[in-house]
């Protein structure tokens, strides 16, 4: 099989060669501390442990933390320390920054674009603008991708919005909490609007390219739960939603997968309802079972990720228990791809992270084989 091929079957709980395995994932200080510990200075990580390739469309919906506003606004350092600065980014935020490490850690956030309707009016609204050009890459860059992509063997996936974490990056939990109740009709605008936007800018993509996958941002899981009830979430972000993946739907992506940390699961049967089929990371540290999502939603839901990043610090003895405990019987179950449930981080040793990359690599080889070893250690019990 092809690497196509396999995300495919994988995602689709159908017979593979192997699982699809997903690119390393790290911070940039654990990849800078990997570097000082063996890992060669230029090297890819998904190229040095041969994973398997998944790439993304050029289009610019996504940021780092949030939306993609564009024109972004200007840039501006309000302070400076020796340890730190304050900055105002390119999408309005105010964020706190340390100097040694600006993009490779979470920053922290003092304040958010958007306090009211004048703010979303003036501020956001005009900068989720399908019309506006810049998007994209320019039309000779842009064709050789269409290109590529109709003749491609790997896996092909495209950023689709988000109508609980793109408001929350606007204004904050608090501004959104509150505004649930103090002005409802305003969050129903932002959630349409947003939808609007997306069909607007991502139709003609979808005429042009078949795309194999598509994610939908909306990082709204704490350690115990969501951050908004399912009634508010039904009420709010469903119906825009809905219609998304009935654009994605038409266009033959039957691969749609929430990206949200902590736990969500008690808004897995809204997604579902929703049309999606798939969510990530399933953070261990938010008692996320992936184990027992299986069992319960069975076929219905694609998992990627449940491998916790703290065991990876540990012994070799945790890291195998922590692998052998879920992943030899997720991978013979079909729809799962395995994979760290965040970022590594920096605590984590580039032996250790080797170590489990080398287990991780023969546990999907040989499901079978490591299901028993896992039985015979006390590792995994039915």
């Amino acid at each position: 099989m092809n690497e196509r091929e396999r995300f495919l079957a994988t995602a689709r709980f159908q017979a593979v060669d192997r699982t699809f395995l997903l690119a390393p994932w790290a911070w940039g200080s654990t990849i800078d501390r990997w570097r000082r510990e063996g890992l060669p200075e230029n090297a890819d990580l998904a190229v040095y442990f041969e994973t398997d390739r998944e790439r993304g469309a050029p289009v610019a919906t996504q940021g780092r933390y949030g939306p993609h506003l564009h024109p972004p606004l200007e840039r501006k350092v309000l302070s400076q320390t020796d340890e730190y600065c304050i900055v105002r980014d390119e999408d309005g935020n105010v964020v706190k920054l340390f100097n040694h490490d600006p993009l490779q850690s979470m920053p922290q956030w003092l304040e958010y674009p958007m306090k009211n309707r004048s703010d979303w009016e003036k501020i956001i609204k005009p900068r989720l603008d399908a019309k506006i050009p810049g998007r994209y890459p320019q039309e000779e860059s842009w064709s050789q991708f269409v290109q590529a992509a109709k003749n491609r063997d790997y896996a092909l996936g495209i950023w689709t919005g988000s109508f609980y974490g793109w408001p929350r990056s606007f204004m904050g939990v608090e501004r959104l909490s509150t505004m649930f109740y103090d002005d409802p009709g305003l969050v129903h605008e932002i959630c349409e609007h947003i939808a609007d936007f997306v069909i607007e800018l991502l139709t003609p993509i979808l005429t042009q390219i078949q795309f194999d996958f598509a994610f939908v941002w909306e990082d709204m899981g704490s350690k115990s739960g969501p951050l908004c009830s399912p009634v508010t979430y039904r009420e709010f972000a469903l119906p825009p939603l809905k219609r998304v993946t009935e654009l994605l739907h038409k266009h033959g992506i039957d691969i749609v997968i929430v990206d949200s940390d902590g736990n969500n699961d008690v808004l897995i049967p809204l997604w579902l309802e929703a049309g999606v089929t798939g969510l990530r990371p399933f953070e261990v540290a938010a008692a996320c079972d992936a184990v027992a999502i299986r069992r319960k939603y069975g076929k219905s839901l694609i998992i990627q990720g449940s491998i916790d990043k703290r065991a990876l610090a540990k012994r070799h003895e945790d890291i195998d228990r922590e692998v052998l405990s879920k992943v030899p019987w997720l991978c013979l179950q079909g729809g799962y791809f395995p994979q760290v449930d965040h970022l590594t981080p920096p605590d984590v040793s580039w032996e250790n992270y080797r170590y489990y990359s080398r287990l991780l690599r023969k546990v999907v080889e040989e499901p079978e084989r490591y299901l028993y070893e896992a039985r015979k250690r006390g590792f995994w019990r039915e």
